[in-house]
């Protein structure tokens, strides 16, 4: 583990995403509070543990195709409760030497991360607790595992849209990608309002009253985080239609558009 250990305290008085994330994929890491807010979400568009899965889907995909493409470094931030197969498992699985670091603000993940987040011998595996919104100590922690001569893959999963712009989200991005190498590549997927304009205000409205900021972006808002990179074919697509090829389940046909983008860009 790295950094300094903390005692962890975890509130159980209102919803938290990461939580409620957990919910939706079956998991038992979470509390009354995050499932009473998840089945609220549910009653708006009950959808929402198929988008969990397709994240997450979405997620394997990118490492595999990353691995595959040499990527031996990643810096997977906002990484929540371990679920496996968590990123790690993945790139090692094609690339034993693989070394991950896991970024995370959330105490339960940061109770789970020294059990769960274990690697190949041959690789390195890690966790740091820091905030997206303080680029400066997950750069520095990363530094201390991560060789950033050499190209580091930075995964943004189902992350960004809890970061709203009054808080930097573009700035915020580019700031990480500014210490990285030529040949380093940004994964992200988002939610997006353009395929369910209504229910998307009705669940901001939902978990902003919670105490929870949820920040939807349009396909060009989200394009905006690859500015300055070359696109990975197919481009920026709903997550589920990135490389289906590459063996993860997609949604079932009566799903329909999931409402989400995905995406993988390199720098030059």
């Amino acid at each position: 583990m790295t950094g300094q250990q903390h005692p962890v305290e975890i509130d159980t008085s209102k919803p938290h995403t990461a939580r409620m994330y957990d919910w939706y994929l079956g998991g038992k890491d979470n509390y009354p509070v995050d499932e009473a807010m998840g089945r609220q979400m549910l009653a708006l568009d009950p959808r929402v543990p198929v988008m969990a899965r397709v994240n997450r889907a979405f997620m394997q995909r990118a490492t595999r195709w990353l691995a595959g493409q040499g990527i031996r470094q990643f810096l997977d931030v906002g990484t929540g409760i371990p679920t496996e197969p968590n990123l790690h498992q993945v790139a090692q699985e094609i690339a034993p030497d693989a070394r991950v670091v896991y970024c995370d603000n959330d105490p339960i993940v940061l109770a789970h991360a020294g059990a769960l987040l274990r690697g190949t011998d041959e690789g390195v595996t890690e966790y740091l607790q820091a905030d997206v919104r303080d680029p400066e100590s997950i750069l520095e922690g990363a530094r201390k595992i991560l060789d950033f001569d050499r190209p580091v893959a930075l995964s943004l999963i189902a992350l960004l849209h809890f970061v709203p712009d009054e808080d930097g989200a573009h700035e915020l991005v580019a700031r990480l990608l500014a210490e990285l190498p030529s040949g380093s590549h940004l994964v992200i997927s988002h939610a997006t309002p353009d395929f369910t304009p209504e229910e998307s205000k009705a669940a901001t409205e939902k978990l902003k009253a919670a105490g929870v900021t949820l920040a939807l972006r349009s396909r060009e808002e989200f394009t905006r985080f690859f500015d300055g990179l070359e696109l990975v074919d197919p481009g920026v697509q709903v997550p589920h239609l990135w490389h289906p090829e590459l063996g993860e389940p997609v949604p079932g046909q009566d799903d329909g558009v999931i409402p989400g983008y995905g995406a993988v860009g390199r720098k030059a």
